[in-house]
């Protein structure tokens, strides 16, 4: 009876370290690995944005981001400003490092709603989801809008 408790001691705890052992290794094959890329190895839809927003301003590096599932790609130009694309190329996120966000890139909606009820506030950051817009201001409150561009959330 002893001898048949020890073995299903040993088999659950087996069974414990074979199961942390495989989320370990699936947590490490799931973790983003930024690597250094090319302006060249963007997408299409990417390099295009850039070049009609880039307003002369260099790039200073791309990474692509090697996500579990899709990658998305890193534009850092030399003014402190930081783009995300998906991997199709379409933008996902503009990040003002140091500074802020140049207005026209900004939608114009977005641009109007904020000129109107925050005129002295700057952009620091805006980020396109699914179905929202969302911006977050030098003033600190972050502004959610709908695909409508009607605002949805103010956060402070």
């Amino acid at each position: 009876m002893v001898q048949g408790m020890k073995k299903h001691k040993t088999n659950i705890m087996k069974r414990i370290f074979l199961f942390l052992a495989a989320l370990a290794a699936f947590s490490c094959a799931a973790s983003a690995d930024d690597r250094p890329s090319s302006f060249e190895q963007l997408p299409a839809q990417a390099r295009d944005y850039v070049n009609a927003v880039g307003n002369g301003v260099k790039v200073m590096y791309v990474t692509k981001e090697d996500d579990f599932f899709r990658p998305d790609y890193n534009v850092m130009f030399t003014n402190g400003i930081l783009m995300e694309f998906s991997n199709s190329g379409a933008l996902k996120k503009i990040e003002a490092k140091k500074g802020t966000i140049s207005k026209e890139l900004i939608p114009e909606s977005i641009r109007e709603f904020v000129d109107i009820h925050y005129p002295d506030a700057e952009y620091v950051e805006y980020e396109v989801g699914k179905r929202t817009y969302e911006v977050k201001l030098s003033n600190r409150l972050e502004l959610k809008f709908n695909s409508a561009f009607h605002i949805i959330e103010v956060d402070d």
